[in-house]
């Protein structure tokens, strides 16, 4: 796993953190909610890759 998905998921946790602020004190509770939704969502569609092959390695290492 590289560095860089690391620096990714921070940047996207950040920049969702202040959107989500600044539509909250707006008084769009609604698009801020959705807002952390979709970067919940982009994240996980990142480490999806890692979650599988992670669950591959621990397969594989129990099917002997």
């Amino acid at each position: 796993m590289s560095v860089n998905i690391i620096f990714k998921i921070a940047a996207v946790g950040i920049l969702v953190s202040v959107l989500s602020q600044v539509l909250k004190h707006s008084g769009r509770e609604e698009h801020a909610f959705l807002t952390s939704l979709a970067g919940l969502l982009l994240v996980l569609f990142w480490i999806l890759p890692y979650i599988q092959q992670l669950f591959e390695s621990i397969r594989q290492l129990f099917d002997l």
